[in-house]
């Protein structure tokens, strides 16, 4: 079998090395967007009462998701997500948001009279924050599992 050059080995790890990045910042934004809806049940940050806003979050690669006024009644976005994700190129933006009308106000709380005459006192969740806060300790995660795999992979090939 000819050795091949030394041109060569380096384009094949150059190669390799932009593929594992690229899985390590999706498997990074895919844990990011599985998290930020992890119900207070499970352990994750979220108030979960009929899921609705765990189902309004949306992922885009163009703009930030818009909130939809009213009180609409969202479908599981999770497949979105996940393809919105898995298209996304090494250097590309996801975009992930909440459309609810009240995902802001369970983020961060509501102290008073809102438009219809209610008076609040809620306190914020911080789902959407403490998951962003993560976002290193996610991608030396997400870098450890890959890994975990890439080795496991060679070593059956050896």
């Amino acid at each position: 079998m000819a050795k091949r050059s030394f041109s060569a080995q380096l384009s094949d790890w150059a190669r390799n090395t932009e593929q594992r990045m690229a899985a390590v910042f999706r498997q990074g934004a895919q844990t990011v967007a599985n998290e930020v809806r992890k119900s207070k049940a499970s352990g994750g940050h979220m108030p979960v009462d009929t899921g609705n806003l765990r189902r309004s979050l949306i992922a885009s690669n163009t703009e930030m998701p818009t909130v939809e006024a009213g009180n609409a009644d969202f479908a599981d976005k999770s497949q979105n997500i996940k393809l919105t994700i898995a298209k996304t190129k090494l250097g590309g933006r996801i975009y992930l948001g909440f459309q609810a009308v009240y995902a802001r106000r369970m983020e961060y709380g509501f102290r008073g009279e809102d438009s219809a005459g209610r008076t609040y006192n809620q306190v914020g969740n911080g789902f959407v924050r403490l998951t962003a806060q993560r976002w290193p300790q996610i991608i030396t995660e997400a870098a450890k599992t890959l890994q975990g795999r890439v080795e496991a992979r060679q070593s059956r090939e050896t």
